[in-house]
């Protein structure tokens, strides 16, 4: 069995920016690119998408006519190497809807939920890469098995470029920054 019959051509060779941005919406599903290598994610689960679901709507109203919340779209980190992640939720200003792809200058929050598989990723690896890109606050989700889903807050250091603590929610988020928010994660 080659290389070709499992994945693509373009899976195995790093990707400049311009590559990238020359691809259509269905070869850019479904990825992320690390240091210029395509990085393949698998489907989120019923539960991910759910808790996703409910997170973003909170925001979205929260953050006025300000800030939007979405998800499933692209967060260009760094150019060369190229790092594109694709949040679970992002925070971004309003009047940058149609910059794609969207920049850490636009984006105020980034929401990562932990699934089985990218705990590592979205634990340690992520975070670091939007601290370092400036991305103000950055919340992690952890769905204990037959539990209420833990929220951890973190906010930006700019000087060290790393996140502090900022807090921790069991079930209900009720927090002040970087707007307040009240989200009920009890009813999933």
């Amino acid at each position: 069995m080659t290389a070709e019959m499992i994945a693509p051509a373009w899976m195995h060779h790093q990707v400049t920016a311009e590559q990238y941005d020359s691809w259509s919406e269905e070869q850019c599903a479904g990825i992320e690119i690390v240091d210029g290598m395509v990085v393949v994610s698998p489907s989120a689960s019923k539960r991910h998408n759910r808790l996703a679901r409910i997170i973003t709507n909170a925001l979205d109203v929260a953050g006025g006519p300000e800030w939007n919340a979405d998800s499933d779209f692209d967060l260009r980190l760094q150019d060369v190497p190229l790092i594109n992640r694709r949040p679970d939720i992002v925070v971004y200003q309003a009047e940058t809807l149609d910059i794609m792809p969207a920049r850490p200058e636009h984006v105020l929050l980034v929401v990562e939920i932990v699934s089985p598989g990218s705990e590592s990723t979205d634990r340690f690896v992520k975070a670091g890469e939007y601290a370092r890109a400036g991305i103000t606050y950055y919340w992690r989700v952890e769905q204990p098995a037959g539990g209420v889903p833990l929220v951890y807050i973190y906010v930006l250091d700019p000087a060290a470029r790393t996140y502090r603590d900022a807090g921790v929610f069991a079930g209900v988020v009720e927090a002040a920054a970087p707007f307040p928010v009240k989200i009920d994660l009890t009813r999933l």
